[in-house]
């Protein structure tokens, strides 16, 4: 027998078994039913969620607007630029220096500043021990050997001020000429993590062979100059197309003006740069004084 055309009847029944009011147009409803398949629950309504989901930054509390605030004296405004673990900085590092993809794709839309900053201060650091040993190499004066420590805070600036302040000026430009795609921790990090390559290039650019030097530096600019260009590309493309090539240029270039400064202030060997190190040692003290007497 066909069940098409059945219906299931629901009754309002009081406690006492009652049937009490059965009024049809109100009590009685009508659903068609084929016996197989449960009641259509097509006309029930869900109240839609008001309260919105918590941001990635605001630890999984409450939607309250406040949760999800960051202001600068707090520690977790800092926090959030921190965000990473010691295995995704070395995927990122491998990444800067074995491109196989998009830098930016890498980040995956969570940019860190942990990796850049000691990246930075190994640069730092390296640069001061190796230049150290490079002007100790080039050095021909009789007297004692003395640490220049101005090579350690001229490192600082070098490092950190490109690492800093040229994402700065790049973002900023980008922004003048409209462009929706550029993002500033992007641009540290990618500038941050560009600056791996001058590890090596530092520890082995200290030889006394100037050919040498020039060419390990040389091969540190192209290969992180390569990195900028294949992923800062996209970015700029946002813009005209002369801006673009402008910015191109001015990009590379500026590297290039990091590179030469870095082989012209810490590597003395073949250094157009004439340092305390290279110049001749005093003579005794008798000499000055015979050698002035003459002179005069």
């Amino acid at each position: 027998m066909s069940n098409r055309g059945n219906y299931d009847v629901v009754v309002d029944v009081d406690t006492e078994g009652d049937l009490g009011h059965t009024d049809l147009q109100e009590d009685l409803e009508f659903h068609p039913s084929d016996f197989n398949t449960p009641p259509s629950t097509s006309n029930r309504s869900i109240a839609p969620d008001t309260g919105s989901l918590p941001g990635p930054n605001s630890g999984g509390k409450g939607s309250g607007s406040t949760s999800s605030k960051r202001f600068l004296w707090t520690l977790s405004f800092y926090a959030q630029f921190f965000d990473v673990d010691t295995a995704e900085v070395l995927r990122r590092c491998q990444a800067a220096v074995y491109p196989r993809a998009n830098f930016l794709d890498v980040l995956e839309g969570n940019p860190d500043l942990y990796g850049p900053f000691w990246i930075a201060t190994t640069v730092v650091i390296i640069l001061f021990m190796t230049g150290t040993i490079s002007g100790y190499l080039n050095y021909q004066g009789k007297t004692h050997f003395e640490y220049d420590f101005g090579l350690l805070s001229g490192g600082a600036g070098l490092i950190y001020g490109y690492t800093a302040f040229i994402p700065i000026g790049l973002w900023a430009t980008l922004k003048w000429f409209g462009s929706e795609s550029a993002n500033l921790l992007e641009c540290w990090a990618l500038y941050g993590y560009a600056n791996l390559i001058w590890i090596p290039v530092a520890l082995i650019s200290w030889s006394p062979i100037t050919i040498l030097n020039y060419v390990f530096v040389g091969v540190g600019f192209a290969i992180s100059a390569l990195f900028l260009f294949r992923n800062l590309y996209p970015v700029l493309s946002a813009t005209d197309v002369r801006t673009s090539k402008i910015l191109l240029v001015v990009v590379v270039a500026l590297h290039a003006g990091l590179a030469i400064a870095i082989k012209i202030l810490f590597f003395a060997h073949g250094s157009p740069v004439k340092t305390d190190a290279d110049k001749p040692a005093e003579p005794p003290k008798g000499d000055a004084d015979k050698g002035s007497f003459l002179f005069f």
